[in-house]
């Protein structure tokens, strides 16, 4: 008889470098040597046989002193134009790392009024990533996980009698290519021939538990409608992430439409929500529900009213995610950072 397959529940999201990472007293994650050195050897900077040796030098003295002085002279003596180019992206990378002394407050940083962001977009989302990883640490239920996913990766939006489907965008793109059969898959579709449709398992709470050893895929779509548990689950997120970041309590309850005739504030969680909340705000169109592009309608509400910023007097704050014209949800979490009407 075979042995039964043991579930580590939280050891969900590995790709997210959580494990280079250690916490501090408040739960926030100080940047480490070993977290340094994963972007050292990222193919962008790591040398190769015909790197100068000067090159080689200066990786072997980061790769042993992650944190070490770098100069410009050390900078200006590599041979190599583009990966001259490539240390000054990552060393500026380290320098706000280190400057905001948490990946919190880097990831925090990058979104302040007058900044500009000079870091690789792929980077952005690797932190979005690894702080979503930590503010979801210790939770037991996986349809949150995947609603999490939905702060760090782009979903594709399609409906299929009657439901509201999320669905990983990467991982859809890539199942178009290859029709799910990887290399032979994409061959096929090169010689043109039809491949079948993309077909994603959905999560239900029967088949949730799957999630735990398939986090890294993100292949499990899920149906985003109101009152299904990952429109609910989402509503759980956005507590965690605030609680979190603010250190306050929110409670955050699923909209169907927003019937306040004098709501104070809401924030859009996308550009297209953002548009069509301002739009619906001045009274320029009227909520229709049919038509509306919000997949997601939330409010939130302060535990403790003093934790709010002043003038929102008790009143809700109102949230969106939307589709955009692409079928494609692509939610901004720094909407929520520097817009929430929180105490700072």
């Amino acid at each position: 008889m075979s042995e039964p397959i043991t579930i580590e529940r939280n050891a969900f999201w590995k790709s997210s470098g959580y494990h280079l990472v250690e916490r501090n007293a408040d739960g926030y994650m100080a940047v480490t040597a070993d977290f340094l050195r994963a972007y050292y050897t990222r193919p962008e900077i790591h040398p190769v046989e015909d790197s100068c040796e000067n090159e080689h030098r200066l990786f072997e003295r980061l790769m042993a002193d992650p944190f070490a002085t770098v100069s410009e002279g050390d900078l200006d003596a590599i041979a190599d134009k583009d990966a001259r180019g490539n240390y000054r992206v990552i060393l500026d990378y380290r320098a706000r790392l280190m400057q905001s002394g948490t990946i919190e407050g880097a990831y925090f940083s990058l979104f302040q009024d007058g900044k500009t962001i000079t870091i690789p977009p792929l980077f952005i989302d690797q932190l979005a990533h690894l702080v979503m990883r930590n503010v979801m640490d210790g939770t037991e239920d996986p349809m949150q996980l995947r609603a999490a996913e939905i702060f760090f990766r782009d979903q594709k939006v399609t409906t299929d009698e009657g439901q509201l489907i999320f669905a990983d965008a990467e991982i859809v793109e890539m199942r178009q290519k290859d029709g799910g059969f990887g290399g032979l898959g994409a061959l096929v579709a090169e010689a043109g021939t039809q491949l079948r449709d993309v077909t994603l398992d959905i999560m239900t709470l029967e088949n949730a538990h799957l999630y735990w050893t398939r986090s890294d895929r993100f292949d499990m779509a899920v149906d985003f409608r109101f009152t299904e548990p990952a429109n609910d689950a989402f509503a759980r997120v956005i507590e965690k992430f605030v609680r979190h970041f603010f250190k306050v309590e929110v409670q955050v309850q699923p909209l169907q439409s927003i019937k306040d005739t004098s709501w104070r504030y809401h924030i859009g969680l996308d550009a297209a929500a953002s548009s069509f909340l301002n739009a619906l705000y001045e009274g320029d169109i009227d909520f229709d529900q049919e038509q509306s592009p919000i997949a997601g309608l939330f409010q939130i509400t302060f535990v403790e009213p003093t934790d709010a910023a002043e003038g929102l007097d008790g009143k809700p704050v109102y949230l969106g995610l939307a589709v955009n014209s692409d079928n494609e949800v692509k939610m901004k979490p720094q909407n929520l950072l520097t817009n929430l009407p929180v105490r700072r």
